[in-house]
C-alpha cells in the first residue's frame, strides 16, 4: 500500500509541477488545469529520453526529481490563482483517489490490476523489468510506444519500490489526473457539481472499466485527448494573446506518440484539423458582421469582455487570437515543439505499423467476448464487466437502453447548447471521436473499436455536462444572451410551457440524475476489478521454452490462487503449452498421470515428488522434470494464447 501511493504521489506530483511550468514558459502566468496532462506527457517524454541511460533506471529519477525542483522554484510567486485552484482541486483529487483505490479496498489486498480480466500486465511487467535493466525485449524490438513503462522504472528506481506497485501508483495517478483535467471546463461552477462534474467525465464509465483491467495505456490516450481539445479551447481564450498558445497542445501530442505511438496522433490531428476549419469558418462570419456574428448572438464570454454591450467583441473575446499574434506562426512552433520532442521515436514509429494489433486477419477479439456496444461511451451502463452484452448480468437488458436513451438526449442537447455558444474545440473532439471509431469498427478488429469508445468516454461525458458550465458562465441577466439554456431547452421539447416556471428545474434534476446514474456505473466496474499477485518476477516466462514441450504441473501458494486470482496470470505466463495448476496445500503424493515438469516455489533441495530430478532454479521458482517415462496423453489443458487473453469472465 506504501509503495502503491507513493508512486501515486510522485506522478501526480511530478506532472503538476513540470506541465504548469511549462505553461508558464508558454506565457500564461495564472493557474492552469491543463497542467496535469501536460506534465503527464512530458514525463513520459522525458523518462523514455533518459531511462536506457546507465544505473538502471536512476538517472530518469535523478533527472525527474531536478527538474520537479527547479518547476517549483520557477513557480515560485509566478502563480496566480494557486490559492483558489487548490481549494477547486483537492476534493476533486480525494474523491478520485478514493474512487481508484476501490477495487484494492475490495479485494483487501494490493496488486496487479485486472489479472483475470487481462493479461497483458504480464508483458508490461517483463518489458519494464527488462528495461530496468539494460535489456531488450519483444515489445521494445516492436517499437512498442514505452513511455509509461519508462516513468514506471523510473518511479520504481526513486522510491526503491517494485515494478507492481509503480504500474498500480501509475494507473491511480491517471484516474486522478483526469478528473483535475476536466477543471478546465467546469472551473466556474459551485463545489459540489464542480466536484461531480469533473469525476464523471475523468472517470466515464469506460475508463473505469479499462483501469479495472489495467489497461493504463487507454487511459492515459483517452487524457491525452480530453486535454488536447481543451488546450484547443483555452488558446482562443485565456491563451489568445500568446504566440507559444499551441505549445501545450503540441507537449501533449508528444505524450501520446510517448503512449500510443503514431495511432495515438489520429485522435488529435483529427481535433485539431475540424477545430481549425471551424474557427476558420467563425472567424470569416464574424468578420463579415461588426456585431460579432448573427447567429446565436455572443458568446457569454464575449458578452462579459464587453459589459454586456458597446465594445467589440472580435476585439476583446475569444476570437481575439485571430487579430493578435499570428495563429499561422503559433501553430508552427507548434510543430516545431512537437518535431524536435518526437524525432528520436520516429524509426520506433515505423517499425510500430507491423504490430499484430494492425492486422485485421489476427486474432481481433483479444480478451473481448465480441463487439462492444457503442452506447458504453454514453456512460450509463449497469455492468461490472464492460465485456457483457445487454442483459447477461443482473440487470436487464431494457435498463442498459433507457439509460442510453436518456444519456443520448442528454448528448443531442448538449452537442446543439456547444453549436450555439461556438464550443468548436468540444464539438471538434467530439467529431474525431466519433470519426475514430467509425473507422475502427470499419477497417479495425472489436479489439481496437473497443478502445476507440474508451478514449471517446470523456468527451462524450464533456459535452452531456457542458451546459452546466456554460450555464455557469451566463450573464447576469437572465440568460437572454445566447438564447434557451439546455435546461430550458429539454423542459419545453415538444410543448410550449413557460421555460423560466418549469425549465431550469426540469434540466438541473436531468442533469442530476445523469450524474449520480453514470457515477454509480464506474463506481460498479471499479469495485468489480480483480486484484492480482503482489509482486512479480519475469522468472517463470523465462521458464517457458523449457516447458513448451511437455505437459507440466505448477504448485502454487494456497494464498496465490486463492486470494490473487493466481490461476489465469499462471496461465498466461505459461501459455503455448499444457498447464495444470494446484495449491501446494492440496498436492496428491503423486503428479498427474503425463505430467513430465513440476514449477514449485522455495527450495532446491527436495523434490515434491518422487522420480523427479533438478532441472533449473529461477528465483523464486525451481523446475523439476521427471526421470522415467512419461505417458503421451496428459489430462493438463492446453493453454493457447487466445484462451490466455480472454480469461475467465467474472
Amino acid at each position: 500500500m506504501i509503495g502503491t501511493y507513493a508512486a501515486v504521489l510522485a506522478v501526480c506530483g511530478a506532472s503538476l509541477l513540470l506541465g504548469q511550468a511549462a505553461i508558464a514558459l508558454c506565457g500564461w502566468q495564472r493557474w492552469s488545469w491543463l497542467s496535469p496532462a501536460v506534465g503527464l506527457a512530458l514525463l513520459c517524454a522525458m523518462c523514455w529520453g533518459t531511462v536506457r541511460l546507465w544505473g538502471d533506471g536512476t538517472i530518469s529519477a535523478v533527472v525527474v526529481l531536478l527538474l520537479a525542483i527547479a518547476s517549483a522554484v520557477y513557480l515560485w510567486g509566478r502563480v496566480e490563482g494557486a490559492g483558489e485552484a487548490r481549494r477547486a482541486g483537492w476534493p476533486v483529487a480525494l474523491l478520485a483517489l478514493a474512487a481508484a483505490s476501490l477495487p484494492f479496498a475490495v479485494e483487501g489486498h494490493f496488486g496487479i490490476l485486472g489479472t483475470s480480466f487481462n493479461p497483458d500486465m504480464s508483458q508490461h511487467l517483463l518489458a519494464a523489468d527488462r528495461l530496468a535493466h539494460g535489456e531488450t525485449s519483444q515489445l521494445l524490438r516492436q517499437g512498442y510506444p514505452l513511455g509509461p513503462h519508462a516513468i514506471v522504472v523510473a518511479v520504481s528506481k526513486g522510491l526503491g519500490i517494485g515494478l507492481v506497485q509503480g504500474f498500480s501508483g501509475l494507473t491511480v495517478a491517471v484516474a486522478i489526473l483526469a478528473p483535475l483535467t476536466a477543471l478546465t471546463a467546469f472551473a466556474s461552477l459551485r463545489p459540489i457539481p464542480r466536484t461531480a462534474a469533473t469525476l464523471v467525465v475523468g472517470l466515464a464509465y469506460v475508463i473505469a472499466s479499462y483501469f479495472a483491467q489495467g489497461a493504463f495505456k487507454e487511459t492515459m490516450q483517452a487524457l491525452f485527448v480530453l486535454a488536447f481539445a481543451l488546450s484547443l479551447r483555452e488558446s482562443t481564450r485565456a491563451w489568445g494573446p500568446l504566440s507559444l498558445r499551441f505549445v501545450p497542445a503540441a507537449l501533449l501530442a508528444a505524450g501520446s506518440v510517448y503512449t500510443y505511438s503514431f495511432p495515438g496522433l489520429a485522435w488529435l490531428a483529427g481535433t485539431a484539423v475540424v477545430w481549425a476549419f471551424a474557427e476558420a469558418v467563425r472567424t470569416r462570419a464574424q468578420s463579415a458582421s461588426p456585431a460579432g456574428g448573427a447567429v446565436g448572438g455572443p458568446t457569454p464570454e464575449e458578452a462579459l469582455a464587453t459589459g454586456g454591450g458597446g465594445g467589440s467583441p472580435a476585439a476583446t473575446g475569444p476570437a481575439a487570437w485571430a487579430l493578435g499574434p499570428s495563429p499561422v506562426r503559433a501553430a508552427l512552433l507548434a510543430l516545431l515543439t512537437f518535431a524536435v520532442l518526437t524525432a528520436p521515436e520516429l524509426s520506433r514509429m515505423a517499425a510500430f505499423r507491423h504490430f499484430e494489433t494492425f492486422d485485421p486477419n489476427g486474432p481481433g477479439l483479444g480478451n473481448l467476448f465480441g463487439q462492444i456496444s457503442p452506447f458504453e461511451a454514453l456512460g450509463i451502463w449497469p455492468s461490472g464487466d464492460f465485456r457483457l452484452a445487454p442483459g447477461d448480468g443482473a440487470v436487464p437488458a431494457v435498463a442498459y437502453y433507457l439509460g442510453a436513451a436518456f444519456a443520448m438526449v442528454l448528448l443531442v442537447i448538449g452537442a446543439i447548447r456547444c453549436w450555439r455558444r461556438r464550443e468548436t474545440a468540444i464539438l471538434a473532439g467530439l467529431s474525431a471521436v466519433a470519426l475514430a471509431y467509425v473507422a475502427a469498427r470499419v477497417g479495425g478488429t472489436p479489439y481496437t473499436a473497443a478502445k476507440a469508445i474508451e478514449i471517446a468516454a470523456p468527451l462524450v461525458a464533456l459535452t452531456i455536462l457542458s451546459p452546466l458550465a456554460m450555464r455557469a458562465s451566463r450573464p447576469a441577466a437572465g440568460g437572454a444572451v445566447g438564447g434557451p439554456t439546455p435546461e430550458e431547452a429539454l423542459a419545453t421539447a415538444g410543448g410550449g410551457g413557460s421555460p423560466a416556471a418549469t425549465g431550469p428545474a426540469a434540466g438541473r434534476l436531468a442533469l442530476a440524475f445523469f450524474v449520480l446514474t453514470a457515477g454509480a456505473c464506474s463506481l460498479l466496474a471499479l469495485a468489480n476489478a480483480p486484484v492480482g499477485p503482489m509482486s512479480y518476477s519475469p522468472a517463470l516466462t523465462g521458464l517457458r521454452p523449457l516447458v513448451a514441450s511437455g505437459s507440466t504441473l505448477v504448485l502454487a501458494p494456497d494464498r496465490l490462487l486463492a486470494d490473487e486470482h493466481g490461476v489465469p496470470f499462471i496461465a498466461w505466463e505459461l501459455r503455448g503449452g499444457r498447464v495444470c495448476i494446484e495449491a501446494e496445500g492440496e498436492a496428491g503424493r503423486h503428479p498427474p498421470h503425463g505430467v513430465r515438469f513440476v514449477v514449485t516455489e522455495g527450495s532446491a533441495d527436495k523434490p515434491p515428488y518422487p522420480r523427479l530430478r533438478f532441472r533449473r532454479a529461477a528465483h523464486p521458482y525451481v523446475l523439476w522434470e521427471a526421470t522415467g517415462p512419461v505417458a503421451s496423453h496428459s489430462p493438463c489443458p492446453l493453454i493457447a494464447v487466445r484462451q490466455a487473453r480472454q480469461g475467465p469472465a467474472r
